[in-house]
């Protein structure tokens, strides 16, 4: 579903910052609709849960933010290089968040991914230093919220999760249109065919992959999931193939870094498979004993 964002990001004929804010209004207003046919709670566990979630939404905000910034300042391939350092703030973020003990193996796994994605990746220009501070800066942002995403899946449900994450980026994101001068009606001022794919971005794109994604992280943990996003520059360039017609020769340093990062995804799931089982059976044993 994300490999579909950045081809929207070329169909929608509007700058980076509308299409954030209206990505995330309608995923929020679609998500509140969803939860009221579906007759869902919009109750968290807990006052100090709410305000957590508010905060972590402007995590999500600052996250698009630094990550379309860095991309302005440079190149699409360098902020995409930069996203894939995310995996390696999980593998320490999520040990001191989680209080679980730190892996080497996970370090190794992400540092793998960052290489792999250095091929997809080859045409960034690595005098963009400022540039590559705010791409490092918008993975740090991604990797807090994927692991906290994960705290937060052990005591509420994703739905409640995503929608006020997503509450709290559209203020964050307001008030930055606000300090700028551009929450006027201009905002709304667009074709059919960009609000049909506006659409498209904020529900299935937006709202439904988070859900997906927050309801995943509570199974398989925030490293997992954000060593497998790391396929989403891949599944954009094919999608782009057949979406947009592009169908220029790709260099294959492109073909060599997909199949690293495939084959650091595959090992992963390799390697923690036992583990995940032998998880779900001590957790099912515990269940018959109460």
């Amino acid at each position: 579903m994300w490999g579909f964002t950045g081809i929207l990001g070329v169909l929608i004929k509007l700058d980076a910052l509308t299409i954030v804010w209206h990505r995330l209004i309608i995923a929020a207003v679609s998500l509140v609709i969803a939860m009221f046919f579906l007759k869902e709670s919009f109750k968290v566990s807990s006052r100090k849960r709410l305000l957590s979630l508010y905060l972590v939404g402007f995590v999500v905000g600052l996250h698009w933010l630094t990550f379309y910034w860095s991309i302005q300042l440079s190149t699409a391939s360098l902020g995409i290089l930069c996203l894939s350092t995310t995996t390696v703030h999980v593998a320490w973020l999520e040990p001191l968040i989680m209080r679980r003990p730190f892996s080497w193996l996970e370090m190794l796994l992400s540092l793998s991914v960052v290489f792999g994605i250095y091929f997809v990746a080859n045409d960034f220009n690595v005098n963009h230093l400022w540039a590559l501070g705010v791409g490092l800066s918008s993975a740090f942002f991604a990797a807090l919220f994927a692991v906290y995403n994960a705290k937060f899946a052990e005591n509420d449900r994703p739905a409640v999760i995503t929608l006020y994450e997503m509450l709290g980026a559209a203020i964050l994101m307001t008030v930055f249109l606000l300090i700028k001068g551009e929450l006027n009606a201009g905002l709304f001022t667009m074709t059919v065919s960009d609000l049909l794919w506006l659409l498209f971005l904020g529900t299935l794109c937006t709202s439904a992959a988070f859900l997906i994604v927050v309801q995943i992280i509570k199974r398989l943990g925030a490293f997992t999931v954000s060593l497998s996003i790391n396929l989403e520059p891949i599944y954009t360039i094919v999608l782009a193939i057949f979406i947009l017609d592009e169908h220029e020769k790709l260099d294959p340093k492109f073909y060599w870094g997909a199949v690293i990062i495939f084959a650091v995804v595959l090992l992963n799931a390799v390697l923690k498979s036992p583990r995940l089982k032998k998880r779900k059976t001590t957790e099912s044993a515990a269940t018959k004993k109460a």
